[in-house]
């Protein structure tokens, strides 16, 4: 009896050793692209710190990519460095992007661009007290270090108007707030997102349409990953009701069709 006991366990033994010998199976990879992006806080269009990717652009990049079962990794690069990283091939995507933007640098290379993805002003932004005082009244225009104000490229040109660049948006803001420039060149609608949530003073500047600026969009680009382009330009074609319910969570709600034409038009 004893016997025959343990030759049933010792059968039992056998049959599970194939099993029990084979190696574990390595967790799937989940394939990842790498996106160059902007190293400042530029919200609601984007912003990468220790609370992760947050704002409209990168909401829209992984939306898509929990669809297609991707993953992007955002490397946030200083605005002077990160056309120069993507032209040099070390990144699959840049964001955002725009091919009128340091043309001369893109000249015989094949980049690729997303549909728009979203509309912006780029305007100037003057104390309460000078709007309508005319460009003739500026003097002296603060942006953020490899921004350029192209509205106002006539008028630097000429020495007419003197530029002074800032690490960041905070510090280009609070500078024209105080009165050290006579006004600031930037996104109309991340300046108002930023005077109201970041620096709580709402109303310390406004958008003066009288003065230049610009209107365009915010695209997608890359060098070498064509085909996962345009299957993101298929999701936004088919996905247009998320497109719109995620900048409408960050206040974008105006259509990419409206040009920002008064302070108060801007979220």
């Amino acid at each position: 009896m004893i016997r025959s006991s343990c030759l049933f366990l010792l059968t039992g033994l056998l049959s599970l050793a194939p099993a029990m010998a084979q190696p574990a199976q390595p967790p799937t990879t989940v394939p990842t692209y790498s996106v160059g992006v902007e190293r400042i806080d530029y919200l609601p269009v984007q912003a990468f710190d220790a609370e992760g990717a947050r704002g409209i652009l990168p909401e829209l990049l992984d939306a898509f990519a929990a669809e297609q079962g991707i993953r992007f990794d955002y490397r946030p690069l200083p605005v002077s460095r990160l056309l120069s990283s993507f032209l040099q091939g070390q990144l699959d995507f840049k964001l955002p992007d725009h091919p009128d933007w340091q043309r001369a640098r893109r000249q015989g290379i094949e980049i690729h661009y997303s549909q728009p993805l979203l509309a912006f002003t780029d305007g100037t932004l003057v104390r309460p007290e000078r709007v309508d005082a005319g460009p003739a009244a500026i003097k002296t225009l603060a942006t953020v270090i490899g921004f350029t104000p192209w509205a106002w490229q006539a008028a630097l040109d000429q020495r007419q108007v003197n530029l002074r660049e800032s690490l960041d948006l905070d510090a280009m803001l609070r500078q024209t707030i105080a009165g050290h420039v006579d006004a600031a060149y930037a996104n109309i609608q991340v300046a108002v997102y930023q005077l109201q949530h970041r620096l709580e003073q709402p109303e310390a500047l406004v958008f003066d349409p009288q003065l230049p600026h610009t209107y365009n969009h915010y695209h997608l680009s890359t060098l070498k990953q064509a085909p996962l382009l345009h299957a993101f330009d298929d999701w936004l074609a088919r996905s247009s009701a998320q497109v719109r319910a995620i900048k409408a969570r960050w206040g974008v709600t105006t259509p990419d069709t409206a040009r920002i034409t008064t302070g108060a038009d801007a979220p």
